[in-house]
């Protein structure tokens, strides 16, 4: 466990390993932890790195503003630890903000690597067919009485976090019992729950221009990219991949077969076999 003090945020990162840099963004429900079936195995090869984003996990600072603000966390991180050229692996949210980071530093990076990656680019489609369904938690966490409900008990708190991770993985017990007291502890922790919902209301105005006009208007993506998204993930659908090719010029997509939205976690064999593939030979 290591810290990196910023004028507004004490922000904690896991460091092991030696070799070139891979910095690891987790999402929503996660924090750092989320990466521990991946860092030991990929620290035989990169220096590996795993930050917790504001307010989520172990870094405690002022409440984000707004999507920048995460993203000004990241610059810091990587200027901080003097790491001139790097990887970024993402997940949810952390996919958003290796996009933004990668739009203002295209040259820093060797590549970006996506797991099951949102898009502003997915616009309507979140709100089509039974989807709609699928995204009452991003209204719901904006409400200022969602920290109180969620964060009344252990017992509340622990069926919230029993839900996503059982809904939204390919089986519903790829989290089991000590991995869901976890979770509950946590997002118990004070400050978590506020800090994890605080996302949702960052990035609403983009979520819903997106939602209702499509695509924002930016040039597409030259870093090499890898997308490795799960077949069976309901929240960030598999047949919404292919989108992903009007975001990078330079894109290889692969679906995890059975595995749902924590691919990472729940096909951790196959994505360390990808990540240390992809990243293999791009740092010469």
């Amino acid at each position: 466990m290591a810290y990196l003090d910023l004028p507004d945020l004490r922000l904690h990162y896991l460091r092991q390993g030696s070799g070139p840099s891979l910095v690891f963004l987790h999402g929503w429900p996660e924090w750092s932890g989320v990466w521990r079936k991946n860092l030991p195995v990929l620290a035989e090869s990169f220096d590996v790195i795993a930050p917790d984003l504001r307010n989520f996990g172990d870094s405690r600072g002022a409440e984000a503003q707004d999507v920048a603000h995460y993203v000004s966390d990241i610059e810091a991180l990587v200027d901080g630890l003097g790491l001139e050229r790097f990887g970024i692996v993402s997940h949810d949210i952390g996919g958003f903000l290796a996009q933004d980071y990668a739009r203002k530093h295209p040259d820093r990076l060797a590549g970006l690597f996506f797991f099951d990656c949102p898009h502003f680019g997915i616009g309507p489609r979140w709100v089509q067919g039974q989807q709609l369904r699928e995204i009452w938690y991003q209204s719901f966490h904006q409400l200022p009485l969602a920290q109180e409900l969620v964060g009344a008990s252990r017992d509340s708190c622990r069926a919230y976090f029993r839900h996503f991770l059982a809904h939204w993985a390919g089986s519903s017990d790829a989290f089991d019992a000590a991995a869901l007291e976890e979770w509950v502890d946590n997002f118990l922790k004070p400050g978590n729950l506020a800090g994890g919902f605080r996302w949702y209301a960052c990035a609403n105005d983009r979520r819903l221009k997106a939602m209702a006009a499509g695509a924002e208007n930016h040039p597409p993506l030259d870093v090499p990219a890898y997308s490795l998204w799960g077949a069976a993930d309901p929240i960030l659908r598999a047949e919404w991949q292919d989108t992903l090719t009007d975001v990078f010029t330079d894109i290889q997509l692969e679906q995890a077969p059975g595995a749902g939205h924590f691919v990472a976690w729940e096909s951790p064999d196959l994505a360390n076999d990808r990540i240390r593939a992809f990243f293999d030979g791009r740092f010469a």
